[in-house]
Parts: C-alpha cells; sequence; structure tokens
C-alpha cells in the first residue's frame, strides 16, 4: 500500500483571490466553450492567473488518450473529434483579453494520425491573423514521436517550444506509462537544433525521485538545448492517483534552482507552486536572448 507524507505544510497553502477579471476570464472562456489546463488539470494557482487575466489554453478537447498518474485531465481512448472552431474561439478569446502573451496546450491524442499537430497549426495560424503582436508559446506532446507531426507544428516558430519531461526516467513507468524519457529529450534537441526554437521544459517533485536524479535529469535538458526549465511540487488531484511521496521544502527548490543556473539554463522558476505556464509571460519578454 502506497502512503502520502501527511499534512501539508504551511508553504503550500494557498489565499485565493478572485477579482474583476477572474470573473471575466471564467465568462469568456465559457462563453467560447474553451477549455484551459489551469481549471481541467486542477491547477493550484488558477485563481491568481485567471484574477490577473491569464489562461493557459488546452486544445483538441479536455479528453486525453494517455494515463498518466499524475494528471487530472479526462481519460479515453477514443475522445470526440477536434472542434474545428476552436481555432478560430481561442483566437477571439486571446483578441478579447488583450493577451501580450499566449499559452497553448494540449491533451494528448494518440487515436489521431497526427496527433492533432495539423489542429496545433491551425490555430497557431489562426491566433497571428486576428492578433499579429502577440507571443505564443506551445506546451507540446510528444506527438508518439512522429517526426513530421513535431516539423509540421515547429515549423510554425513559436516564440517558445515547450515540452514536459514531468518526472526523473526511473519513475516513467509507474508516473508515464506510455511515454518515453529519451523521445522528449531528443524532441527538445530537435527544436533547438533543427527548428532553432526557443525551448523549455519542466519537472514535477515529490513522486519519489531523489535529489541526484532531478540533478541529471536537470544536465540532461542542458545537454539537449533546453534554454528554460521549471521546478515545482506535484500534488496528487484525488485518491485515485498517485500519491505525493514526499513535500520538498522552499530550501531544497532555492537549491534545485542553484542547480539548473550551474548547468546553462537562461531561465528557471523552482518553488513548490511553480507550474510550466506560471507567470509563462516573464520568459516571453527575453526570448531574443535564448537562442
Amino acid at each position: 500500500m502506497e502512503h502520502g507524507p501527511g499534512k501539508k505544510p504551511e508553504w503550500l497553502k494557498i489565499k485565493l483571490t478572485a477579482g474583476a477579471s477572474f470573473a471575466s476570464t471564467k465568462q469568456l472562456l465559457n462563453r467560447q466553450s474553451l477549455h484551459t489546463v489551469c481549471r481541467s488539470a486542477l491547477c493550484p494557482n488558477l485563481h491568481e492567473c485567471w484574477s490577473r487575466g491569464t489562461a493557459t489554453f488546452l486544445l483538441l478537447g479536455n479528453i486525453c488518450t494517455r494515463t498518466c498518474r499524475f494528471c487530472a485531465v479526462g481519460k479515453a481512448s477514443s475522445p470526440p473529434p477536434p472542434d474545428p472552431l476552436e481555432p478560430e474561439n481561442i483566437a477571439l478569446a486571446i483578441q478579447s483579453m488583450q493577451l501580450k502573451h499566449a499559452v497553448l496546450t494540449s491533451v494528448t491524442r494518440d487515436d489521431l494520425h497526427d496527433g492533432g499537430a495539423e489542429h496545433w497549426v491551425k490555430t497557431i495560424r489562426a491566433i497571428r491573423s486576428l492578433n499579429p503582436v502577440v507571443t505564443i508559446e506551445c506546451l507540446i506532446p510528444d506527438f508518439q514521436a512522429k517526426e513530421n507531426a513535431l516539423d509540421l507544428l515547429m515549423a510554425e516558430s513559436p516564440d517558445v517550444l515547450n515540452h514536459n519531461i514531468e518526472t526523473v526516467p526511473s519513475l516513467y513507468s509507474r508516473v508515464r506509462p506510455q511515454a518515453n524519457y529519451q523521445a522528449s529529450l531528443l524532441l527538445l534537441h530537435r527544436a533547438k537544433q533543427k527548428h532553432g526554437l526557443n525551448t523549455k521544459s519542466g519537472i514535477m517533485v515529490g513522486m519519489g525521485e531523489t535529489a541526484e536524479e532531478v540533478t541529471a535529469s536537470l544536465h540532461d535538458l542542458a545537454r539537449h538545448g533546453c534554454d528554460m526549465v521549471t521546478i515545482g511540487q506535484y500534488l496528487q488531484p484525488s485518491s485515485e492517483h498517485m500519491p505525493v511521496s514526499r513535500y520538498i521544502t522552499p530550501e531544497e527548490f532555492e537549491q534545485y534552482r542553484i542547480i539548473a543556473e550551474a548547468a546553462g539554463f537562461k531561465h528557471v522558476q523552482s518553488a513548490p507552486f511553480v507550474r510550466s505556464s506560471y507567470h509563462a509571460e516573464a520568459y516571453a519578454g527575453n526570448t531574443e536572448t535564448l537562442s
């Protein structure tokens, strides 16, 4: 039987705020029938981000074809087909929110021949058509390592290409059974070497990994051309998901930040509530210094 770490420490308690921007963001997303990873993945920063008028748009529906044990997004082997109106609706939402930086992500759609890459491309083009000066960050799945699908999306030259390794190699069989650690590293390397993109990845801690394993993974990312990294505490979405092994202290997160910067990352965010797209706009303003 798996056991969690007990009561949450003080540093993992959030004071919720919900101002006018929170309400207007929620109404807009509901009106356009749009999904966000903020809501679908039960992100702890939802109130803060929505109150700032920011959100991470979730493409291709809110049902994933994979069974990762850390993720709160719904799962099924045959989700509904992609909504053809979604690209335009996301572009309109970005225009209404007057965003300077838009973050896109998606569920993994192994049921689609290209993993949804063409739908991604349509969304990026729709956004740029209505919002020509907005910067775009794409947090992408692995597209089953299909090079044609990866190249199709990467050729659109998003301002930031983000792909999370999520955890260390020894935990993949438990945490991400349908993913491949080396394939994720090679995806980031392809984005940097073939397409010259600004690259970013993220890792969760507190799942049973060791500090030495985290350090090794950070060096793996750096060697494969990753410019930016986020490190945050894993939080169990429900009793059906993988339990938290340990709550990492703020001091340990600071040590990970120091290790990551020493490994060569240009931008590092390392703290308990850090998530892959948390304060993503802070990265976007400096992308010209990364390549």
